[in-house]
């Protein structure tokens, strides 16, 4: 039984440390696209601040709240972030599906915020 106790304290653990490096990632984006790296804590407003530096109006986080569409529009706000950040189809996909790797080369890599520049049309 202690030996159980110990491997859940260690996955806990780990999860800890990742939560936290997903976070760090996180805050990275932000403050790459010029806001506040603290929104990456704050539930609801985090996704609010993903619409800006996609530049799609602050309005669609209610789009978020409705089933299925929530997902065209996440794979959309998902597009639009890798473009502004110089990245293209290849990318998105990779944010879509792996999320937790992309987002860090985001924050952690060399990719620049291009902001609205970077749209030459599009969606």
């Amino acid at each position: 039984m202690i030996a159980a106790g110990g491997g859940a304290g260690i996955v806990i653990v780990v999860y800890l440390v990742v939560i936290v490096f997903e976070i760090a990632a996180l805050w990275r984006v932000f403050t790459k696209a010029g806001h506040p790296g603290w929104a990456a804590i704050i539930p609801l407003y985090n996704t609010y601040i993903l619409l800006k530096i996609a530049n799609r109006p602050g309005w669609w986080l209610i789009l978020f709240f409705i089933p299925l569409v929530n997902i065209i529009f996440a794979i959309i706000v998902f597009y639009d972030v890798a473009k502004a950040f110089g990245h293209g189809a290849g990318f998105t996909v990779g944010l879509i599906l792996l999320s937790f790797i992309f987002i860090p080369i985001l924050g952690f890599g060399s990719s620049q915020y291009r902001g609205s520049t970077a749209f030459s049309g599009g969606w």
